[in-house]
C-alpha cells in the first residue's frame, strides 16, 4: 500500500511538471495553434471544391467529410511527434544515463507524461480550433455524451498503442548515431495511414489493408470517426476489443523491445 501510495505521488508530480510545462510556453502555442487553423481553413476549401459537382465520395457526404477532416486535425498535434528525437537527443547528450536511473519505471514515467500532454493538448485544441469550426464552417459537434465518452476512450487506447509504437521505433536510436531520418519516415507513414489526410475509407482497398495491420489508424482514424458519426456505435464493442488487442501485444513488444536496446547505449556527449 505504501508502494502504491509513493508511485501515485511520483506520477502526479510527473503530471503537474507536464502541464506547467505545456502551459509555460504561450508563444509557442499560439504560433503552432496559428500555423493549424490555417492547414484547416486550406483543408476544408480543398474538400469543398471535391464535392462542388458530387453528392458523396467514396459514400461519405460533404459535411461528414468535413466534420471529420476538421477533427482529425485536431488530433494531428497529439500524434505527429514520436519519441525518435528525445531517444536520440538524450543519447546524444548523454542524459539517458541519469533518466535510467531515477527511481521509477522510465517506460512508465514517461507515458504518464505523455498522456497528460496528450489530453491537455485535445483540450486546447477543441476550446480553439472546435470554436473556430463551429462558428467559421458551421461544424455540428455531436451533444450525445455518450459519444464523447466513447470518443475519449478510443483516443485513450489508440494514443496508448501509438506510444508503445514509438516507443518500439525510438529504441532503434540506441543502434544510430542520427535519427533525424528516422522521425520523417514515422511522420510521413503516419500522415498517410493514421487518418489524417482523409478518412482512410477514401483509401484504394489495398492501402485500406496495409492500413488495418498498422497502428497508426487506432489514434486517429478510429475515434474521429466515432465523433464524426462515420462508424456507429453498435460498433464500440468490437472496436475496442481490437484495440485492446493492439495495445496488449504493442505494449508487450515495447518492453521487450527496450530492455533488448538499452544494453547497447553507446552516450555521445555527456
Amino acid at each position: 500500500m505504501n508502494k502504491l501510495a509513493y508511485r501515485l505521488r511520483i506520477y502526479r508530480s510527473v503530471v503537474g511538471m507536464n502541464i506547467k510545462e505545456m502551459l509555460a510556453y504561450n508563444l509557442w502555442f499560439w504560433s503552432q495553434l496559428g500555423a493549424h487553423l490555417f492547414l484547416t481553413i486550406v483543408y476544408v476549401s480543398f474538400w469543398k471544391a471535391l464535392y462542388s459537382e458530387r453528392e458523396t465520395i467514396a459514400g461519405l457526404t460533404m459535411q461528414q467529410t468535413l466534420t471529420y477532416i476538421i477533427l482529425a486535425r485536431m488530433i494531428a498535434p497529439l500524434v505527429q511527434w514520436g519519441y525518435t528525437q528525445e531517444f536520440g537527443y538524450w543519447i546524444r547528450e548523454g542524459t539517458i544515463s541519469s533518466e535510467l536511473l531515477r527511481p521509477v519505471d522510465f517506460q512508465e514515467r514517461i507515458f504518464i507524461g505523455h498522456l497528460t500532454r496528450t489530453f491537455v493538448a485535445l483540450a486546447q485544441q477543441l476550446l480553439v480550433t472546435g470554436s473556430f469550426a463551429v462558428l467559421v464552417f458551421d461544424i455540428r459537434l455531436p451533444t450525445d455524451p455518450l459519444i464523447w465518452l466513447s470518443f475519449l476512450i478510443s483516443l485513450l487506447l489508440g494514443c496508448s498503442i501509438l506510444f508503445c509504437f514509438d516507443w518500439i521505433f525510438g529504441c532503434v536510436a540506441f543502434y544510430s548515431t542520427e535519427v533525424w531520418g528516422l522521425q520523417v519516415v514515422r511522420g510521413s507513414i503516419l500522415m498517410l495511414f493514421s487518418g489524417v489526410l482523409l478518412p482512410l475509407t477514401m483509401l484504394p482497398s489495398g492501402l485500406q489493408t496495409l492500413a488495418q495491420w498498422m497502428p497508426f489508424a487506432q489514434s486517429v482514424s478510429i475515434p474521429v470517426s466515432l465523433l464524426s458519426g462515420i462508424t456507429p456505435l453498435d460498433q464500440l464493442g468490437s472496436i475496442w476489443l481490437q484495440q485492446l488487442a493492439w495495445l496488449a501485444v504493442m505494449l508487450m513488444l515495447s518492453r521487450l523491445m527496450f530492455n533488448f536496446s538499452v544494453r547497447k547505449i553507446t552516450v555521445q556527449g555527456g
